[in-house]
């Protein structure tokens, strides 16, 4: 007998273009939430706490992809890097340093996203344009052997006003578009990651292939 979790999620990806990545965020829930969704066949899962992300990662199947969503902190780098499949929230140079020297001491090439910031709240991190470039143009992403940019990621204003997310999103796309053909070795630009649980339907519209969803489908969070 399938759980509630099991039909949301079923139903969801029935909505959702075969292009596009589903992250179901597990954040606050616990882990037998998570197995409920994992055993639909559904692999990618998204926190934004790392305790969390590492201690669900111990007592989950192995198979499991691991998203890191949340803002990630230099220090806690280290804990996430032997295992996690993706860090969405990668706002600064010296943190891309700090993952790419983490990624060395373990032997592995890591996957981030750059989070550019597009909402109108101060609150959202993420780089502007100008250091964007500078991260992708400058001379130090080159050496970098241990990180891998596979794309951007954004969130939208936290608002009722459909109009001003349809606008973030689309900026984010412009961006993502104007250096997907960026030539570095470890620039392979192909996944925008937009849209939550709010505003998923508009971000899909403007070209994500990565959503984060949550709520619909575990429900309201625990706080």
């Amino acid at each position: 007998m399938m759980s509630e979790i099991s039909n949301q999620l079923t139903d969801l990806k029935k909505t959702l273009p075969e292009s596009c990545t589903l992250v179901a965020v597990s954040k606050t829930k616990p882990s037998s939430d998570v197995l409920q969704a994992y055993q639909t066949g559904h692999l990618d899962f998204g926190e934004n706490k790392v305790q969390e992300l590492t201690s669900k990662a111990e007592e989950l199947p192995k198979d499991i992809r691991w998203h890191m969503i949340g803002h990630l902190q230099r220090n806690k780098v280290k804990y996430i890097a032997p295992f996690v499949h993706l860090i969405h929230g990668v706002d600064s140079l010296k943190l891309l340093k700090e993952i790419n020297k983490q990624g060395k001491k373990v032997d592995r090439v890591i996957d981030c996203l750059l989070q550019i910031h597009i909402a109108e709240e101060d609150t959202k991190f993420g780089l502007d344009k100008i250091e964007l470039m500078e991260i992708l143009n400058g001379q130090q992403l080159k050496e970098m052997i241990n990180v891998r940019i596979i794309g951007l990621m954004g969130m939208a204003t936290f608002t009722e006003n459909q109009d001003q997310i349809r606008r973030e999103f689309k900026s984010l796309k412009s961006i993502f578009e104007e250096i997907k053909n960026s030539d570095h070795t470890n620039v392979q630009l192909n996944t925008l990651s937009m849209g939550m649980s709010g505003d998923y339907q508009i971000a899909l519209e403007e070209g994500s292939n990565m959503v984060r969803i949550g709520s619909a489908i575990f429900g309201a969070r625990n706080y």
